[in-house]
């Protein structure tokens, strides 16, 4: 079964990258930094979601990735679906921090429950296909709205999402230019897929 091994963010300065994320969230293997000057402008095309159990443990981990220098886009708040908010790393990356919990039912934890990475897609389900197609199994699927794949194995969920939906949900305008700044991570690699994004065998 297909899955993802890690992420790899390409960044202009890893050292500190990795202090950061170090600081605010306290990512194990799963996140890698690598240095690239590749140009970018505007939206990247995804974003990376921290689920978690309780809005204690969201209030933790934005309130020390603001300390550690990222940026509010959302500000933490209670919604329909639960509570949550978006931080700009110093590196340009999106990070959603939610939990579908409405109150605490214990201590604040810093414990991150998934680790998501969101893709945009032109078209979700033309990436659909072609991510079935490279052996990743369908999870959860919305038609041309959302798809969630099964990775039961690895250490990153993959999901699509419509590419200005996700700029929508992220707080952000949806236009940008240039290098998505990400490389996944995968025995599946390499390929890049429909939206560009590339993945690579692991090198770590």
């Amino acid at each position: 079964m297909a899955s993802i091994a890690s992420v790899t963010l390409e960044v202009a300065d890893p050292t500190a990258a990795e202090h950061f994320y170090a600081a605010a969230f306290g990512l194990g293997p799963e996140l890698h930094v690598r240095a690239s000057e590749a140009p970018t402008t505007g939206f990247r095309g995804f974003t990376l979601s921290l689920t978690v159990s309780q809005p204690s443990t969201v209030d933790s981990l934005v309130d020390s990735a603001l300390a550690a220098g990222a940026s509010s886009v959302k500000p933490v708040k209670k919604s329909f679906w639960g509570y949550g908010g978006v931080v700009q790393a110093p590196d340009g990356t999106l990070w959603k921090i939610a939990t579908s919990a409405k109150k605490d039912k214990g201590p604040a934890t810093r414990e991150i429950d998934r680790f998501v990475l969101l893709l945009g897609a032109e078209d979700v389900l033309a990436s659909k296909q072609f991510y079935v197609d490279r052996g990743f199994t369908v999870g959860k699927s919305f038609g041309r709205k959302y798809v969630e794949f099964d990775t039961p194995s690895s250490p990153v969920t993959l999901a699509l999402y419509g590419r200005r939906a996700l700029a929508k949900d992220a707080g952000v305008p949806p236009d940008g230019t240039g290098s998505h700044r990400i490389v996944l991570d995968s025995d599946n690699g390499p390929f890049s897929d429909p939206d560009g994004f590339a993945w690579e065998k692991p090198s770590h």
